[in-house]
């Protein structure tokens, strides 16, 4: 008896399955793109190289934030490069003093200026040969490690940043 309700049972599972299937195709799946974050625009980005050899160069952008999440960024990777860290600049009493920010908001219709003077990406060991003209490829990192990468034309110190 029991052998017969769950005969019965697998038999109405498998025609009601069988019955959704259609001639309809599916859409594949999107699949998110691991180097960048919705709604996350970079725009006007440069590096600019450093005006002696073996210091650290800067990278510049204006960052907009079109999507439906506040984002705070924590970190930065510059390709070939030794290290990159997310900097700022503050008032400390009536000296002005830069070093390593704190995890940068970005409200959900928000943007933020990375200009000099002000928050920016600092490049440690730069490769040698990174020519004015050519790109480099930035990484911005957010909490959750998100990432979201774009290209940054490379300056050479003096031009207008």
């Amino acid at each position: 008896m029991i052998r017969s309700i769950y005969a019965a049972v697998l038999i109405a599972g498998t025609s009601l399955g069988l019955a959704s299937c259609g001639s309809e195709t599916e859409e594949p799946a999107v699949t998110a793109d691991e180097n960048s974050i919705a709604g996350v625009e970079v725009t006007n980005a440069r590096l600019v190289r450093p005006p002696v050899s073996g210091n650290p160069a800067a990278v510049y952008f204006d960052l907009a934030n079109n999507g439906d999440r506040n984002l705070a960024f924590r970190n930065a990777e510059v390709a070939d490069a030794g290290r990159a860290e997310v900097h700022d600049t503050i008032m400390e009493g009536e000296k002005m003093v830069m070093g390593e920010a704190p995890p940068i908001l970005v409200e959900s219709g928000g943007n933020v200026s990375f200009e000099p003077g002000g928050k920016h990406i600092m490049v440690f060991e730069l490769p040698e040969g990174i020519a004015e003209g050519s790109t480099a490829e930035v990484t911005l990192i957010a909490a959750g490690n998100r990432r979201h990468t774009f290209e940054a034309t490379v300056q050479s110190a003096g031009d207008d940043r």
